[in-house]
């Protein structure tokens, strides 16, 4: 079997001829999705009325990345699509049609039934993330960590502020403690709430 080594933006890899290879489709998957959720979030904005809401769709997968230290490509590719189908016309089958039945399961189950009213809509939201993939969870908690940075510290308004701690206990208890794949990022969600719990309030 030929190997040849290529240059793809910046990374070099040595793969086989084979142009349909799972390495290939990986490293294009995250760029796919990045784009694609870039059109999907196109002419909406985050509470300061000025941000591109992707832009919180690209940091909660830069903390997934390089805080909580996940590289794993499907991971990665959910948490840029994690609003999608909760927050703009996109369904189910686009992502998998797009990606894959595993991608759209993820962002599935990250996704609230709108359809619902408010309390059973988040029980049952709280019920399908605490049976679904630690993939699913570290999103969470990368989602609720950056809501947390983002609207409260940034806007400074307590009410937010408080809002966004109770999130993040909210994900931490759906997290659970068992899975060493959430352990970093259950660590980091944790001093947040403390350093944020302990902080005077204005």
């Amino acid at each position: 079997m030929k190997y040849v080594s290529v240059n793809i933006c910046g990374l070099t890899e040595v793969k086989n001829d084979n142009k349909n290879s799972k390495a290939m489709q990986r490293i294009e998957s995250w760029q796919k999705a990045a784009a694609f959720a870039a059109r999907a979030h196109q002419g909406q904005f985050r509470k300061d009325g000025i941000t591109p809401y992707v832009a919180h769709v690209f940091r909660v997968t830069l903390t997934v990345r390089d805080l909580f230290e996940c590289n794993d490509p499907e991971t990665l590719t959910a948490a840029l699509l994690h609003d999608t189908i909760e927050d703009t016309t996109v369904d189910y089958d686009d992502i998998e049609e797009e990606f894959s039945r595993e991608i759209a399961d993820i962002v599935a189950v990250l996704s609230k039934d709108t359809r619902l009213r408010e309390p059973e809509r988040e029980k049952a939201y709280d019920d399908g993330l605490r049976h679904a993939s630690w993939k699913a969870k570290i999103i969470k908690l990368a989602d609720t960590y950056d809501n947390f940075c983002d609207q409260a510290y940034a806007l400074k308004k307590p009410v937010l502020l408080e809002a966004a701690i109770d999130r993040m206990k909210r994900a931490l208890e759906i997290a659970g403690d068992d899975d060493p794949h959430l352990s970093l990022a259950i660590s980091i969600v944790k001093q947040a709430v403390h350093q944020a719990e302990q902080a005077p309030r204005a």
